[in-house]
This record gives structure tokens, sequence and C-alpha cells, in this order.
């Protein structure tokens, strides 16, 4: 997906803090005009950031519901390919890797971390052919959430934890002959697996590395994924005229919220990077409503909110760690 990253981010934070006048002189008129216009000041500071993530976060959705429109003529496994394809090549232009210098142990790291990242595209695409958009975010974000929770010590974590069971246990269908597709469902829970192992990782890999990282991690995605999406589709995956969209999926779903992401971070807390990223599954059904007309009925709607409000409680009341994370791809 995701790229979007859950902390979905390798680089570190750099929390900018805006400090306004404690008190305003009435015998200065300079302080008065500066005061008066440090207002627009600071809450262009807050909200410029959060636009920029919001604008991430319906890019990367609004790349998964142009990807599903490829899925009848190349499939999930053609089109898992030429996101990543298109991807690294623009990753690697951006990020220019070949400066990066390894160890033994660094490439491991670096290896795990790319086959995490591949097998949570391909997942998540194999899950959206058969279940909303929004769901399949939902249950995807079980792998973060997990990550965040892995050390629960406190009583808050562990109401966040029963939240999250509460909203999987509404979305994964228990024999309803209507229900969710349920190979669909599990799909998308490996994808959260991915998602979990591309997260640690991803923290070793990024210590290392940087924000070079990033562009490592998606060739090898999609060198790992290429011999998947060729069996499948063949020479399909040649038509010239998936190029556009191929590189649309590309642009949407990586580069443009890749980058919207990391100015973000240098622009707000770690913390409320995370909090707004909850949001994600939401912006999913939305995003599955209004471009692939998937409605959602209420229970599901329930479910959903029931993961956004585990995820956010989660990343609000646990400590946050020194290193975040990059966007999932």
């Amino acid at each position: 997906m995701r790229n979007i990253n859950i902390g979905h981010y390798i680089a570190h934070a750099r929390i900018l803090e805006h400090h306004a006048p404690s008190y305003i002189s009435p015998s200065s008129l300079s302080d008065l005009y500066n005061a008066m216009n440090a207002k627009p000041n600071r809450l262009t500071s807050v909200l410029l950031p959060v636009g920029m993530l919001l604008i991430a976060m319906t890019s990367v959705q609004s790349g998964a519901s142009l990807a599903k429109s490829l899925f009848p003529v190349i499939g999930a496994q053609g089109t898992t390919t030429l996101r990543l394809v298109f991807a690294s090549l623009l990753m690697v232009l951006i990020l220019r890797p070949w400066r990066t210098t390894f160890t033994a142990s660094s490439v491991r790291t670096v290896l795990i971390y790319g086959i995490a990242l591949g097998g949570m595209n391909f997942l998540f695409y194999m899950a959206i052919r058969t279940i909303p958009l929004g769901v399949g975010v939902a249950l995807e974000f079980t792998g973060p959430l997990a990550v965040a929770l892995l050390h629960s010590r406190k009583l808050t974590d562990f109401i966040w934890i029963a939240l999250a069971v509460t909203g999987l246990c509404l979305l994964i269908p228990m024999g309803q002959a209507d229900g969710l597709d349920l190979v669909g469902a599990l799909y998308a829970l490996g994808a959260g697996v991915c998602w979990a192992g591309y997260i640690l990782f991803g923290q070793k890999a990024g210590a290392d590395h940087g924000v070079q990282t990033a562009a490592l991690g998606v060739v090898i995605a999609a060198i790992f994924i290429a011999p998947v999406g060729i069996a499948h589709a063949g020479s399909a995956l040649l038509d010239p005229t998936l190029i556009p969209i191929g590189l649309g999926v590309a642009v949407l779903s990586t580069a443009l919220p890749y980058s919207l992401e990391m100015i973000a971070l240098t622009r707000m807390p770690v913390r409320t990077f995370g909090t707004l990223m909850s949001m994600e599954p939401a912006i999913g059904a939305l995003s599955g409503l209004l471009f692939l007309h998937e409605s959602l009925s209420l229970t599901q709607w329930l479910a959903i909110s029931a993961i956004i409000v585990a995820s956010a409680g989660a990343t609000l009341t646990t400590q946050p760690d020194p290193v975040a994370l990059v966007p999932a791809d």
C-alpha cells in the first residue's frame, strides 16, 4: 500500500517548535505588530504539515483505487510488479542509493526489509481483489498496531487491543454466506504481518543507511515480486498502454506521498504524525466509495472506526521511539 508509512518512516524526525512572545509590551508598537502576525504564522505552521499528510494519505488510497482498475488486465500480481518496478526507478533516481556502503549484517537486514515490503504490497493487492479497499486497509493496519502494542504493560494498552480485536471480529466473516470474503481478509492480515516486519527491519536498516533504505527496499521488493507478476501476466506487462497507468500508480502510491510525508515529519511531532496516519482506513473506505463504488455496511464502518480508535489511542499512549519509520510503499 502504503507507503504510509505508522509509524511508516525512516529518517529521524525533527520537531520544530514555534515560540510566541510570553507577553506584549504596550509601549512597543513593533512588538504588537509582530504578535499580531505571529498567530497566522503559527496557524500556517500547524495546518501546512497536516494538509500535506492528508494529501499523502489521499494519494496512497487513490493510487490503490487506480491500481485496482488494472486487475482485470494483468491481475493483482502483474499490477504489483508494474507498481514496484516503476516505483523503484523513481526512488533510485530521487535517492541515489548507490552511494551507500554495506556490511554483511546490513545487507541481510535490507534484504529482509525489501522482501517484507514486496510481500506487503503483493498481499494487499491480492486482498482488495475481493474485499473493499477500506476494509483491506483496516485489516492491514493490525500489523503496525501489533508492533505498537508489542510491549504492552499498561491497562490502556489492553483497551486498544480489545478495540482492535472487536474490529477484527466485526470484519472477518464467521460463516455467513453473504459476509466478507475470507481469503481476501486473510490476504489483508498477511499484508499486516509483512507491514510489521517492514517496520521492525526498516527501523534497523534505516539506522544504518538513512533514507536510501527506502530506494533499496523498493528495488529488492521489485526483484522479489517480479517473477510472480511475470508468471501470471506474461507479455501483457509489456503493453505500452499500461505505462501511463503504471507510472500513475507509482507516483500516487509512492513518490508523491513519500515526499509529502517526509516533509510533514520535519514539521510535526512523530506522535501527532502517527495519530493522523490512523485515519488512513477511513480515507481508504471513502476512496473506495468515490472511485470504485464500494459501499460498506454499518457494521463494517463500526469495525473500521474501532481499529482507527485503537490505532490512534495506541499512538497517543505509548512511549515514542527515538527513530521513526519510512512511509510504507
